[in-house]
């Protein structure tokens, strides 16, 4: 019977933020940064269907709203709605339109109130490093995290950039 054998060591690392980042929009705005800007230093390449592929993109992304609805008499939460969409559009015209759901709002008997405080937003780009290797950065509100990376000092270029940014504290 064959062993397995190791082949490589791909490696992560977590930094927990101080704080959350505040709003969806500083949140793209940190994202569309990295992708813009490659301060890592990645290269793109040509994909195996023979198509242009950029050194940063992103590989998935996810947001989710949350919307409280509040009897206005006694003050506390009579329901709920958490909405996971696909896109940062998406995530603001669903938040929207529960909001202005009248009849959401009579059955759940209750005024909707946002809870920008539980929102989650997630996106994590796929860069391909100088090396031929693929590596990730997901970035959350509380956390940015590079993982499947196997050299150093790619943890060494993401983090010398944290550092340079002060919402990633």
């Amino acid at each position: 019977m064959a062993d397995f054998v190791q082949k490589t060591v791909n490696k992560t690392a977590v930094r927990d933020l101080a704080a959350p980042i505040a709003s969806v929009t500083s949140f793209n705005n940190l994202v569309q940064s990295v992708i813009d800007d490659n301060p890592f230093g990645c290269v793109g390449y040509t994909g195996a269907g023979g198509e242009a592929v950029a050194p940063v993109v992103r590989n998935r992304e996810h947001y989710t709203a949350k919307v409280n609805f509040v009897n206005e008499t006694t003050g506390k939460r009579v329901g709920t709605v958490s909405l996971q969409s696909p896109t940062i559009a998406a995530f603001n015209a669903n938040a929207a339109a529960v909001m202005g759901n009248a009849a959401l709002a009579t059955a759940m008997g209750g005024e909707a109130e946002r809870d920008f405080a539980r929102e989650t937003y997630y996106a994590q780009l796929r860069c391909h490093d100088p090396s031929g290797d693929d590596y990730y950065v997901t970035f959350t509100r509380k956390t940015v995290r590079i993982s499947s990376y196997q050299d150093d000092t790619i943890r060494t270029a993401v983090e010398t950039w944290a550092d340079a940014i002060p919402a990633l504290g």
